[in-house]
């Protein structure tokens, strides 16, 4: 692309694409501001992509490496197709499973820390990994995946070569790739001379390229090896976390436990106690009550006795006055 640098390209391909077009058009307004209309038509072309092909496209540009390693593996997993039959298919499917996997879980690992990814339940993961899956049978997808810039998802269901899927790459000027391309392909296919001064050699260079793809194969399901352990001890120090919380939680809450049975304990001894102390206060009120009765019953009798004394004294005064009255009259 001239005059388009592949820095400005990849940058708007990490964008997730609700916010492509918005990014887009701010930089062909300052492609225009900086007087470089070339840049500006080159940036207008350029396509937003599904969520799919931007999150294959955020893993060729976050993790080369490892899309350089599917493209290696790819290559000699096609070569190996062509030689090989049975057992080895069936390995070799299975360190293919193996990459795409792992790949997979990157692609869910970069997403989860974009911050303007899609939740990770609408992630169309299934896409991403039938499009890695295709890249595996057809050259030019792989290659697509590793530009980073694809449109749209590829799919592919079987085991071997495909025909082209109608998957775009973004470039800016389309006619100089046919060229480019025309240029790349052979001209003719190798005549029966050639073929058998070649077939010798080609079983030595698929057995490589098959090995190649088993330590590439390796090394992808060491990495899923390691994430995994990543997250089982992210899971077991969380849980040891909340281990010990709640023997915490626990520890306190026999203390508490404790303290309350103390505290329970004293209440009923202090209840005993009063309940003793009213038995003996009501004991002290009933021989108080008979004692107080007896009284009441001594104050009447008194009483009675000495209103029976007092009306003998006020008799006895009577017949005294009488007598000293008849003495007198004698007199």
């Amino acid at each position: 692309m001239p005059g388009l640098s592949a820095e400005l390209v990849q940058q708007l391909y990490r964008t997730p694409p609700d916010r492509f077009v918005a990014a887009r058009d701010a930089a062909v307004a300052e492609a225009r501001r900086s007087g470089d209309p070339t840049t500006a038509r080159q940036l207008a072309r350029l396509r937003r992509p599904t969520v799919a092909a931007w999150l294959v496209n955020l893993l060729a540009i976050r993790r080369p490496e490892l899309v350089a390693d599917l493209v290696q593996l790819a290559d000699a997993l096609r070569v190996a197709q062509r030689e090989l039959r049975g057992p080895r298919l069936r390995e070799l499917s299975a360190q293919r499973r193996a990459v795409v996997g792992a790949l997979v879980a990157e692609v869910r690992k970069l997403a989860a820390a974009e911050p303007d990814a899609p939740p990770a339940s609408r992630l169309p993961l299934a896409e991403v990994e039938a499009t890695l899956n295709a890249a595996f049978s057809d050259v030019e997808v792989a290659e697509q995946v590793r530009a980073g810039r694809l449109l749209r998802a590829a799919s592919y269901a079987g085991f071997g070569e495909v025909p082209r899927p109608q998957l775009r790459l973004v470039t800016g000027d389309d006619e100089k790739r046919e060229e480019e391309r025309e240029d790349e392909r052979p001209a003719r296919r190798p005549g029966p001379q050639r073929g058998r001064a070649e077939a010798a050699p080609r079983t030595d260079r698929a057995a490589e390229r098959a090995e190649q793809a088993e330590r590439v194969a390796q090394r992808a399901a060491r990495a899923e090896r390691a994430r995994q352990r990543r997250a089982l001890d992210r899971e077991l120090a969380k849980a040891q976390a909340d281990q010990e919380r709640a023997e915490a939680e626990l520890t306190e809450a026999t203390g508490q436990e404790r303290d309350g049975a103390a505290v329970l304990d004293r209440l009923e001894a202090e209840l005993a106690e009063l309940e003793r102390r009213r038995a003996v206060a009501e004991q002290d009120l009933s021989r108080a009550k008979l004692a107080r009765r007896a009284a009441e019953r001594a104050v009447t009798v008194a009483r009675r006795r000495a209103g029976e004394v007092e009306a003998a004294v006020e008799a006895l005064a009577a017949e005294e006055g009488n007598a000293d009255a008849g003495g007198g009259a004698a007199d």
